[in-house]
C-alpha cells in the first residue's frame, strides 16, 4: 500500500493487518473512489495488482492483528510508526478507509478463483521513448531482491541481495552460489544486505564494499555497517570495518537504513545513512543517521570533512537533514555530487549535494506527516532541485555516459520503487529542465548503472532480475511526449 511513509517498504509489518482480506467479499459502495484511493496509497508497496513485494499480499486471507471490519479500520486509523506505517486518521476519511477495505475484499474474490496472479514480465519488451527506441531486456533472471550492482574489470558483475547474499555474474550467467562466508545480514523490512562497491583500483588491491544491517545487543534492534573485504575462491576474507555506531544508535523499527556507495576521483568513500525513523537525528550532529558520510578508502577520517573538529561532532559527517537518502552520484560535466532521498508521503527529492549545507529534514519539506509540521524552506537549509508528489521512492540514480545512446548523454537517471518505474531527467548545470518517464509498471527499480559496454543496467524486484536497455531501431520514438510527468514538480533554484 502507497502510504504517506518511508520508502522502500513504506509499509512494515502492521500492513498485514491493514488490509488483508476476509473471505466474505463486502463490496465498496463506491468501487470507481476505491480503485483510485487504492492505485494512489497502496500499490507502490504492495506491487501494482496488490499481490505483495515488498509488502503483504493484500489479496490473500492471512491476518497479524485482527481481521474484523472495526480491526481493519483501528490499525488503519492509528497504524505501526514502528514499522513505518503512519497513521490514516487526517489523511483519509473514516468513509474513504472502508472503501478501500470493500474494494479490496471485491478483489480478493478474484484473486481465490486464480484471476488475480503475481505478475510476470516478459523476457523483452520494446519501448518508445521520447529520444530513443529501446528495449529492455532480461539480463539475469532468478534473482532475490537485488538491490546494488557493481560491474569488475573483466566483465563480471557483483549483485547483492537483501536477503543477505553476494552474488556473481559472469557473462550474463548467473553463478550457481553466491560468495560464502559473509557476516549475518538482519533481514527485516528495509534491512539486509544493501549496496556493493568496488574500490577504485579494484585491479591492484582486490576490495570490495558491502553494507548490511547488522542486529544490536538489545531485542528487535539494528544498525547498518560498512565494511570492505575481498573474495578468494569462492569465500568472503580478509574483512575490515569501515563504519560502525555505537549500541545506542542501533534502534528498534526497521526502516532507513540507507546505503549507497560512491567513490571520488581522489578515492574518499561518501556513503548515506538514513534517520533510521528517528527524524530528530537528521539535524543532530552527534548522531550518524539522518547524514550523507566521506571517509578515506579505509573507514579513516579526512582531515577536511566539514565538523571534524566541531566537539560531539559525529565525524565522517558530509551533510546533515538527510531523511533516507539512496542514490548518489557525481555530474559528468560539473563535477558536483547529485543525490536522491525519499520524502514522507510526497516530497521525494533528488539534491545537488556540498560539503556542510543542511538538507533540511525534518524541519523543511514539500511533502506531509500528520504527525509534523513542515516548512517550506528556511535561511541556512537547501532546497531540492526537483520534488515529487505523490511519491514515487527514488532510490540508484545514475548520469548516463555510455555511448549506445548518444542523445542520453549526462541525462540523468532515476530508479523508482514507486509506480515501478524509470526516470529521465535532462538537466542544466544545477537545474532539472525536463523529465521523462522511460517505463512504468515493470517492477520496482532499485538501482541503475552505465555498464562497460554503455548499456544501462538496472536492479529490479517483483521479480528479481538484472536488466538492461538496449537501443532498438525497430522502434519508433515517443510521439506524445510529455515534458512533465503527472504529479512531478519541477523546482529551479
Amino acid at each position: 500500500m502507497r502510504l504517506p511513509m518511508p520508502l522502500p517498504f513504506r509499509c512494515g509489518a502492521g500492513i498485514a493487518a491493514l488490509l488483508l482480506l476476509l473471505p466474505a467479499p463486502v463490496r465498496s459502495a463506491e468501487p470507481r473512489g476505491a480503485s483510485a484511493l487504492t492505485q494512489e496509497f497502496c500499490v507502490s508497496c504492495h506491487n501494482q495488482n496488490l499481490v505483495g513485494s515488498p509488502a503483504p499480499n493484500l489479496l490473500d486471507p492471512l491476518w497479524t492483528n485482527g481481521g474484523s471490519d472495526d480491526a481493519i479500520l483501528r490499525n488503519i486509523r492509528q497504524g505501526f510508526p514502528a514499522s513505518g506505517m503512519p497513521a490514516f486518521a487526517g489523511v483519509l476519511t473514516e468513509p474513504e478507509m472502508r472503501s478501500i477495505i470493500g474494494y479490496l475484499r471485491s478483489l480478493a474474490v478474484d484473486y481465490a478463483a486464480g484471476r488475480i496472479t503475481h505478475p510476470t514480465q516478459p523476457k523483452s519488451l520494446q519501448l518508445a521513448t521520447e529520444l530513443a527506441g529501446m528495449r529492455i531486456e532480461t539480463y539475469v533472471a532468478d534473482l532475490e531482491t537485488p538491490w546494488g550492482i557493481a560491474f569488475l574489470p573483466d566483465g563480471g558483475m557483483l549483485v547483492s541481495e537483501r536477503e543477505g547474499r553476494l552474488r556473481l555474474i559472469r557473462a550474463g550467467k548467473l553463478e550457481r552460489e553466491p560468495v560464502r562466508d559473509l557476516p549475518r545480514a538482519f533481514v527485516k523490512q528495509d534491512g539486509g544486505l544493501l549496496d556493493v562497491a568496488i574500490h577504485p583500483d579494484f585491479s591492484r588491491n582486490r576490495w570490495i564494499y558491502l553494507a548490511y544491517v547488522e542486529a544490536g545487543i538489545r531485542a528487535d534492534t539494528s544498525m547498518t555497517v560498512v565494511i570492505r573485504g575481498r573474495i578468494r575462491e569462492g569465500h568472503w576474507v580478509d574483512q575490515q570495518e569501515i563504519f560502525r555506531a555505537p549500541p545506542e544508535r542501533y534502534y528498534s523499527g526497521h526502516i532507513h537504513y540507507g546505503c549507497r556507495f560512491l567513490f571520488d576521483r581522489a578515492g574518499h568513500l561518501f556513503f548515506t545513512i538514513g534517520d533510521r525513523g528517528h527524524s530528530e537525528d537528521a539535524q543532530d550532529l552527534a548522531s550518524p543517521c539522518g547524514k550523507i558520510h566521506r571517509v578515506m578508502d579505509d573507514g579513516r577520517i579526512p582531515p577536511d570533512n566539514p565538523f571534524v573538529n566541531q566537539t560531539g561532532a559525529w565525524p565522517s559527517i558530509w551533510t546533515l537533514g538527510n531523511r533516507h537518502p539512496q542514490g548518489l552520484m557525481f555530474h559528468p560535466l560539473t563535477g558536483k555530487l547529485w543525490e536522491s532521498e525519499h520524502g514522507p508521503s510526497g516530497g521525494d527529492e533528488v539534491n545537488r549535494i556540498e560539503g556542510g549545507r543542511n538538507y533540511g529534514w525534518p524541519v523543511v519539506s514539500s511533502g506531509t506527516d500528520r504527525r509534523m509540521q513542515f516548512l517550506p524552506e528556511k535561511s541556512g537549509m537547501e532546497s531540492p532541485l526537483a520534488a515529487w508528489t505523490p511519491s514515487v521512492a527514488p532510490a540508484g540514480i545514475e548520469f548516463y555516459t555510455g555511448d549506445k545512446v548518444p542523445a542520453w548523454k549526462n541525462n540523468l537517471f532515476v530508479a523508482c520503487l514507486g509506480g515501478e518505474q524509470l526516470k529521465r531527467l535532462e538537466t542544466n548545470g544545477d537545474r532539472v529542465t525536463h523529465e521523462e518517464i522511460v517505463f512504468k509498471g515493470l517492477g520496482r527499480v532499485r538501482d541503475v548503472v552505465t555498464g562497460p559496454d554503455g548499456l544501462l543496467y538496472l536492479a529490479m524486484n517483483t521479480p528479481g532480475r538484472i536488466a538492461r536497455l538496449v537501443p532498438d531501431e525497430s522502434v519508433a520514438k515517443a510521439s506524445n511526449a510529455n515534458p512533465k510527468s503527472a504529479g512531478t514538480v519541477l523546482l529551479k533554484p
